[in-house]
């Protein structure tokens, strides 16, 4: 119907018009309180809508950070415990060398001597077997060539290298292990002597010497790691309240304005009513 072509008086249209802007109103105000947010799109508020939208973009990225830092804690984890049973280990290949000492000094049989080489060759052939069943997701820390980067923001920008060490037997320079040969110790030429129990016992205080220092290291990467993934999730959480602050909706503000624009929308219809009068005042004169 093209404007014009029936005439309202200036009153009813006057009305209508606000009618018509009552009901915008409570169209935007039932959106938002269907939704929660006050701005569901760039043209209610470009500004706040795009910012918004940059803060739960990078909200995104940072927590998909987070499952990689937590793969390698546990990565550290894994090293952490395979260092504490090397040690356990070396432990035993040092009470193992108390016992030959007292063996040497009481003179006892070859064949006890044999039996703690026995001991001590197995003790090292479990060590490293320690060392190579010490992998978590195909990263071994007690592994010389292990180096792997852990990022902490989503350019990439910082990060944390983690570099392994050779957990192994010939690695801590402690012999043994090998089932046969020159890498076996051998009670006739390694544990026949006190001096000889010496020098075995002063490559097992050296590795766990070196135990201790990569374990520290160790201890300062979970540190790191833990910290890290802390204040990721932390930053994730200010990230989506900063967007939820650019466009949620205060639902009791809303509340209340629906309430408002339905009495308004009320009295409107009223008040179209009574401009109507106006003209059924003509049908008086039949």
């Amino acid at each position: 119907m093209a404007i014009g072509d029936i005439s309202l008086t200036s009153a009813m249209r006057s009305n209508l018009v606000s009618l018509q802007k009552t009901e915008v109103l409570l169209g935007r105000t039932q959106d938002r309180l269907s939704t929660g947010k006050k701005v569901n799109s760039a043209i209610d508020n470009p500004t706040s809508f795009f910012a918004a939208r940059a803060h739960t973009q990078r909200a995104g990225l940072l927590d998909g950070l987070k499952d990689n830092i937590s793969e390698a804690v546990q990565q550290v984890k894994t090293a952490d415990n395979a260092v504490t049973a090397i040690n356990t280990l070396i432990e035993g290949l040092r009470g193992v060398v108390t016992q030959a000492r007292s063996a040497i000094t009481s003179q006892t049989s070859a064949t006890e001597l044999q039996g703690l080489e026995d001991q001590y060759n197995e003790l090292v052939r479990q060590m490293n077997n320690i060392q190579s069943d010490a992998t978590y997701k195909g990263v071994n820390f007690l592994a010389s060539a292990t180096s792997t980067t852990v990022n902490f923001n989503e350019e990439a920008t910082t990060s944390l290298i983690m570099d392994g060490f050779a957990g192994h037997a010939e690695g801590l320079a402690i012999s043994g292990g090998t089932d046969s040969g020159s890498g076996s110790i051998d009670y006739t030429t390694d544990m026949n002597s006190a001096s000889g129990l010496d020098n075995i016992e002063t490559t097992l205080n050296a590795a766990l010497a070196t135990l201790r220092t990569e374990s520290a290291n160790l201890a300062s990467n979970l540190s790191i790691l833990t910290t890290r993934q802390e204040f990721i999730t932390n930053m994730v959480n200010t990230l989506v309240d900063g967007a939820g602050k650019l466009t949620n909706a205060d639902t009791n503000e809303e509340g209340a304005n629906m309430l408002l624009l339905q009495t308004r929308q009320q009295l409107g219809v009223t008040s179209l009513s009574l401009a109507s009068q106006a003209a059924q005042s003509v049908l008086r004169l039949f």
